[in-house]
């Protein structure tokens, strides 16, 4: 499902314009997005938590060439499914 598929599918649901729908749904991927890099995990009870994971610098392995390189110290991003989200998932819910 692309961006442009979830704005018109909020605004279908919700009675909105696309504008208003888009607007909405790029608050919340800001407000995300922001929570994730200063630590907080992002919890939507029932659907799902997004965590933020760091991984620390080290040494990595090239799989093509073999060689070994430097990896930097990055901050991702996981998604654990809510029970509720888990249950809709596999016709429980």
């Amino acid at each position: 499902m692309t961006k442009a598929e979830i704005v018109a599918a909020i605004a279908d649901r919700a009675g909105l314009s696309r504008d208003q729908a888009k607007n909405a749904l790029d608050a919340f991927t800001t407000v995300v997005a922001h929570a994730i890099k200063t630590g907080e995990e992002v919890r939507l009870v029932g659907f799902g938590s997004f965590v933020p994971v760091s991984r620390p610098a080290g040494r990595a392995r090239n799989p093509r060439t073999g060689e070994l390189v430097h990896r930097a110290a990055a901050t991702s991003c996981r998604f654990r499914a809510g029970d509720s989200l888990k249950a809709s998932l596999n016709g429980h819910g």
